[in-house]
């Protein structure tokens, strides 16, 4: 076994890797951007080494560095994670050249299904069915339209190189498809390096299957079952399980033999994945169809870990020191039912745009034998536009899927996090939808029951609003408590928080809460340890104490638990299972001018301009596609909010651009008077 391995990777994986390798006995080395220099994988490793600059081309996808930090460190081998370089079969021949050892596939597997299309030329030659599509090597847009247009639309436009969703376009109608490869290949060319791009039948609503198989030195390849990845948005999954539902075991021994046979075609070493589609109208006929095979760890392997005992980690250090597979096919079996959900940065009422800036605050449940928590940031941490948005993977374990949803569900409740905006609730009503818990999954689920999982922001609940009142309350007794400490009468009673005023009738606190386009008002009296509390036209009389951050409130008729959390002027209230932002409004504040939006196209978010795709003067409907920003290797479009004729063009492509800069004018019509 290795003394000491260099994590050639950051955040979760380089976490998650780092913790295994400790338990082995196994010292580490991280690597690190300057954006990362105060980072959890850095202060979890033994030793860190600076690559360069936060932009991954200038640090974790520089070869150079890492090999350079590898030697440095004096570490004798090196696991990529996933992402970055971890396919790159440039890297996995310097690490060996170096005298390394490379913590994946040799060079020559990653080679042959580094490339999606060469992979399924392969595929279909060893009789693996495939999906209809063009895997050449011509990549001329004339081509490439004509082949789109054999196939047939809708067709998919998807990258040869990496994965992860980055770059994939679905296009509907030929008269799309230009603008649609440009993009798919920007995307490509900004996330893997390669520009090179594949094109298939397009299968609407189709489950994403995939089996994780592991091989060694000696020959020895087995699987460890499937995965369900279908659960998806802007073609990434968010929650995965493991096993799928529905599947049978003869349809199980027939996907499993063929990744099986998939790997040793190559002579595959160390974990991967053979990743399925199957057209949901024909799940009872058994037909599948191969897509990728991924030469790495993936993000979800944790749900097999789950169900099978194993831990994967542990197996590719063995397998990567010459050991042999510490399992053979008979003596691996599942247990129960996982899930995972992929907590991110991001705001699904805005597309999932992603959310960039500091955690304030960030609370996730206990980890246990059925509940596992694999994050790379603290309370404190930034998320930075140069990384992928993830937060946290949740993982859980159940005898069976309704008992994993069931605690699914109950440790999404208790996730709380401020700072960025979150999928959290989005994930909990996932966790809970009808058609989600029947095991209808699919890749169009979200697309199908949209209204449902991205509902219109509701009133706030009266806990949530009796709980931002007493959580003012607790501040305000804190607020108190220190100034008496350092006054000269520490006694006084004018250091006690009371509603008691000198000349005055009103013996209550009052407090304003904005929630969307709506106020609310409460108010509070304070007699000794009884409150009373006055929301709209009910009123309680209750108590409050204070555990940690938690708020343990007793009325009359009931009793809760809540936390609430300030930042600034907004309070974000964790009750009932969800969460609710106010914000406090000051009633002495004098609203200002405000500037007017008109028609300022504002950035939704820091990240570069990649394309511009208009001219001043020029005439633009509603909805017309303006300029493109990339951020987080994901592009976004900027549509024209109304009609009008673009006035100004703040910015060109290659400029780097802030959240809120005006980057487009549009004038727009004057109303008729």
């Amino acid at each position: 076994m290795f003394d000491k391995i260099l994590i050639a990777n950051r955040g979760e994986i380089a976490c998650r890797v780092a913790r295994t390798a400790r338990r082995m006995d196994v010292r580490t080395v991280a690597v690190y951007s300057d954006a990362d220099a105060n980072a959890l994988h850095v202060a979890l490793c033994d030793e860190a080494y600076r690559l360069g600059p936060p932009p991954p081309g200038e640090s974790y996808l520089d070869i150079e560095a890492i090999l350079a930090a590898a030697r440095a460190s004096r570490a004798q081998a090196v696991h990529p994670g996933y992402g970055f370089l971890s396919e790159n079969e440039h890297f996995a021949s310097a690490v060996a050249e170096a005298g390394l050892v490379f913590i994946g596939p040799p060079p020559a597997a990653i080679r042959s299904m580094g490339s999606k299309a060469e992979a399924k030329i392969l595929m279909a030659k060893a009789g693996v069915p495939i999906v209809p599509g063009y895997h050449g090597a011509e990549q001329d847009p004339s081509i490439l339209a004509r082949e789109a247009n054999s196939i047939g639309y809708p067709v998919l436009i998807k990258p040869s190189a990496g994965g992860g969703g980055k770059g994939m376009r679905v296009v509907e109608r030929a008269a799309e498809f230009a603008d649609a490869l440009s993009g798919a290949r920007r995307e490509a060319k900004a996330s893997f390096g390669d520009e090179r791009v594949l094109l298939e039948k397009y299968l609407a609503r189709p489950r994403h299957i995939e089996f994780q198989i592991f091989a060694d030195t000696r020959g020895n390849v087995v699987h460890l079952f499937e995965r369900d990845c279908s659960v998806q948005r802007r073609h990434q999954k968010i929650i995965e399980e493991a096993p799928a539902p529905g599947m049978t075991p003869a349809r199980r021994a027939r996907m499993g033999a063929a990744a099986v046979a998939a790997a040793r075609a190559i002579g595959y070493v160390g974990a991967g994945t053979v990743e399925f589609i199957v057209a949901s109208d024909s799940w009872e006929d058994g037909a599948f169809y191969f897509m990728e095979m991924n030469t790495r760890l993936q993000v979800e392997h944790p749900v097999t870990e789950m169900i099978t005992g194993f831990d994967l980690v542990d197996w590719q250090l063995r397998v990567a020191a010459g050991e042999p597979l510490p399992r053979s096919q008979d003596d691996i079996r599942v247990e129960g039912h996982a899930v995972e959900a992929r907590i991110y940065a991001e705001d699904p009422a805005r597309e999932f745009l992603p959310s960039i800036g500091r955690i304030a605050h960030l609370e996730m449940p206990a980890g246990s034998d059925s509940v596992r928590v694999d994050t790379g940031v603290r309370a404190g941490d930034e998320i930075t536009r140069y990384y992928d948005p993830m937060i946290a993977k949740l993982i859980v374990h159940g005898e069976d899927r309704a008992a994993a949803l069931r605690r699914l569900e109950a440790a999404l409740a208790r996730c709380s996090i401020v700072g960025v905006a979150t999928n959290v609730a989005f994930l909990q009503r996932i966790a809970t939808h009808d058609a989600f818990a029947r095991g209808q999954v699919d890749t169009g689920m979200i697309g199908a029951h949209r209204d449902a999982l991205l509902p219109q922001a509701a009133s706030p609940s009266e806990h949530a609003l009796v709980a931002a009142a007493l959580g003012e309350l607790e501040r305000l007794r804190e607020s108190v408590a220190a100034a008496a400490l350092l006054s000269a009468d520490r006694w006084s009673p004018w250091n006690d928080v009371d509603t008691w005023w000198l000349n005055s009738d009103d013996h209550a606190i009052a407090l304003r809460f904005a929630a969307g386009d709506a106020t609310y008002s409460v108010r509070l009296s304070v007699e000794g340890d009884r409150i009373g509390v006055n929301v709209g036209e009910h009123a309680f009389v209750g108590h409050v104490a204070r555990e940690g951050d938690e708020l343990r409130v007793r009325l009359e008729d009931r009793s809760f638990t809540a936390t609430v959390v300030a930042l600034g002027d907004e309070r974000y209230v964790y009750c009932d299972g969800s969460m609710t932002r106010f914000v406090l409004v000051d009633p002495l504040a004098h609203p200002g001018d405000e500037m007017p939006q008109g028609g300022h196209l504002m950035a939704p978010m820091s990240g570069t301009v990649v394309a511009v795709l208009v001219e001043q003067g020029q005439a633009v409907d509603r909805g017309a596609p303006l300029m493109i920003l990339e951020a987080m290797k994901m592009e976004h479009t900027i549509s024209a909010p109304a009609a009008g004729t673009v006035a100004a063009i703040n910015y060109r492509p290659g400029e780097q651009v802030a959240e809120g800069a005006d980057l487009i004018d549009i004038e727009t019509p004057a109303a008729p008077s």
